[in-house]
C-alpha cells in the first residue's frame, strides 16, 4: 500500500513537472509546435515515454497545458462571483464572459491556436468548445425574445467571435491592439443584444 501511494505521488509530482516544463516552453516559444516532446521531457527530467504514457502525443501536452491555464476563469465563471458567475444576470454576463474568453486568448494566442488546429481541423468537436457554448446559450436563453434556437445560434455566432485563428489575424496581421479589440467585440455584443 505505502508503495503504491509513493508511486502515484511520483507521478503526480510528474505530471507537474511536465506540465510546468511544458508551459514555460510554450510561453517562450513563438507556437507550441516549436516544442519538442524531447524538449519538455529534458526540461522536465522526465523520460519520453512518460510523456507519451501520460499525455498521449503533443496534442494532448498542449490541451493539459490550456486547461490548467484557464481553470481559474473557468471557476470564475461555473461558480464565481458577478460579472462571470451565474447569479449575474445575463445582460451582463454574456459580455463579461466572452470579454474574459477573449483576453486569455490574447494572453495565450499561440496555445489558443495550437489547440483549436488540433484534432479533426475543428475546433467545435472539442470539449472546451462545448462547454463555453453552453454557458452563453443557457445564459441567452434567459433574455426576453430569445428562444432555444435563437439562443443555440447567438452563442455559436458571439464565440466565432473569441475564435483563436481571428484573434491571431486581428492582433498579428492587423495590428489591432487588444484593447480595441476588446472594445469592438463590447460593441458587437452590444448590438447583437439589442443595446448597440
Amino acid at each position: 500500500m505505502a508503495e503504491r501511494k509513493a508511486a502515484r505521488a511520483d507521478a503526480l509530482r510528474n505530471r507537474e513537472a511536465v506540465l510546468a516544463a511544458a508551459d514555460d516552453l510554450f510561453a517562450r516559444s513563438e507556437s507550441p509546435r516549436g516544442v519538442s516532446m524531447d524538449d519538455v521531457a529534458a526540461a522536465a527530467g522526465v523520460g519520453k515515454g512518460t510523456l507519451f504514457r501520460r499525455f498521449g502525443d503533443r496534442t494532448g501536452l498542449v490541451r493539459a497545458v490550456f486547461e490548467s491555464r484557464i481553470e481559474p476563469l473557468r471557476s470564475a465563471v461555473e461558480a464565481g462571483p458577478a460579472p462571470l458567475g451565474p447569479a449575474t444576470p445575463s445582460r451582463e454576463r454574456v459580455p463579461a464572459v466572452l470579454d474574459a474568453l477573449l483576453q486569455f486568448k490574447l494572453d495565450n494566442r499561440h496555445l489558443s491556436l495550437a489547440l483549436e488546429e488540433a484534432g479533426s481541423g475543428s475546433p467545435y468537436q472539442a470539449a472546451h468548445y462545448a462547454w463555453w457554448h453552453g454557458i452563453l446559450r443557457d445564459a441567452l436563453s434567459r433574455l426576453p425574445g430569445k428562444g432555444d434556437d435563437d439562443a443555440d445560434f447567438t452563442a455559436h455566432a458571439l464565440l466565432a467571435a473569441t475564435r483563436a485563428d481571428l484573434v491571431e489575424h486581428l492582433a498579428g496581421a492587423e495590428g489591432i491592439s487588444p484593447r480595441e479589440m476588446r472594445d469592438r467585440l463590447a460593441a458587437f455584443v452590444d448590438t447583437v443584444l439589442g443595446r448597440g
